[in-house]
C-alpha cells in the first residue's frame, strides 16, 4: 500500500524553481533518502511533504487523502519532523521538549499519563539523550540538540518520519548509531523513513530507495542499488567519485584535483 503519493509536484521562491514536475509513490515501511547537490529543493520537499508549504501545482497525499485535508492535530498524528538543527528561544529542558510530542496524545483532561512518560524516557534511552534530561535544551552541543529532536521525533509516535539532515553535527559514533536506530524502527515498527541527506555512503547502507535531485530539475527515483551509481552521482554532483565494494555494499568516494596520487586512479571503481 502507498503511504504517500506525490503528483506533478512543482515549487518555486519567486522566481526561483526548485522542484518541477515530480511524482513517486512511497510504500508503507520504506526507507527513502532524498540526495542531491544544494539548492535543488531537498528541504523544499519536505516542508511540502509534511504540510509547511503548499505547491504551485501538483499534489501530495497521505493515506489516500489529500494533505490540505488534514487538521493541524490530525496530520501531527501522521508525521513527525525533524528540521534542520536550530538555536532554541525557550528555555525548555530536553525532556519538556521531548514531552511536547505527546500533547495530541493526551486524554479529555490534557495531562501527560504514565505511559507518556514511559514513551518519553525510552525515546531518550535509545537516542543517548537520557543523560541530559533536566538539562536546558539552550545548553546543549548541536549534536546533543539533534538526537533530542530525533527523541522528540520518536516520541510522537507516528507512522511517517520527516528528517532533514538526521546526521547533522553528530560525530561518526552517532551517525551510524541514528541509522541503526532509524533501520530498526523501520523494521521493527514498520514505519516510513524519509531521510534528506548528503551522506551518500549513509543513503547506501542503510535507505531502500533513493531520490536523486539534479539541479536542472532532473530527478531519478527507484531501488538504491540502480539510482546510486558512479555514473548517476556523477552527473549530478559533477565530481569524479570513486566507488569500491565490501562485499555487496557500495561506497563512494570523491576524488579531489588535490587529492594525493589522484593521477593513479585511472579506474573509478574497485573492490575490497
Amino acid at each position: 500500500m502507498n503511504i504517500i503519493e506525490v503528483h506533478n509536484l512543482s515549487f518555486r521562491y519567486s522566481q526561483a524553481e526548485v522542484l518541477r514536475n515530480i511524482s513517486f509513490k512511497i510504500k508503507t515501511g520504506t526507507f527513502l533518502a532524498v540526495v542531491g547537490p544544494n539548492g535543488v529543493g531537498k528541504s523544499t520537499l519536505l516542508n511540502l511533504l509534511s504540510a509547511g508549504l503548499k505547491p504551485d501545482t501538483g499534489s501530495v497525499k497521505i493515506d489516500g487523502k489529500t494533505i490540505g485535508s488534514y487538521s493541524t492535530k490530525k496530520l501531527a498524528g501522521k508525521i513527525a519532523v525533524v528540521r534542520q538543527e536550530f538555536i532554541p528561544i525557550f528555555s525548555f529542558s530536553v525532556i519538556e521538549t521531548v514531552m511536547i510530542s505527546r500533547t495530541t496524545h493526551y486524554g479529555q483532561l490534557g495531562f501527560e499519563t504514565e505511559t507518556d512518560r514511559d514513551i518519553v524516557n525510552e525515546a531518550l534511552e535509545v537516542t543517548d539523550t537520557a543523560q541530559f534530561a533536566s538539562r536546558l535544551l539552550s545548553n546543549l552541543s548541536a549534536g546533543e540538540r539533534q538526537r533530542v529532536f530525533i527523541a522528540r521525533a520518536l516520541a510522537q509516535q507516528t507512522p511517517i518520519l520527516l528528517l532533514d539532515e538526521p546526521t547533522s553535527f553528530l560525530d561518526l559514533k552517532h551517525q551510524v548509531n541514528i541509522y541503526d536506530l532509524l533501520k530498526t524502527t523501520q523494521l521493527k515498527q514498520g514505519k516510513t523513513i524519509i531521510a534528506v541527506t548528503h551522506d551518500i555512503n549513509l543513503a547506501a547502507q542503510y535507505c531502500d530507495t533513493i531520490l536523486l535531485l539534479a539541479s536542472d530539475g532532473r530527478y531519478c527515483y527507484g531501488d538504491a542499488r540502480e539510482v546510486l551509481t558512479v555514473e548517476k552521482i556523477t552527473d549530478v554532483f559533477g565530481v569524479r567519485i570513486f566507488s569500491g565494494k565490501i562485499r555487496d555494499e557500495s561506497f563512494f568516494i570523491p576524488i579531489g584535483k588535490s587529492a594525493k596520487d589522484s593521477e593513479k586512479f585511472g579506474t573509478t571503481q574497485g573492490n575490497i
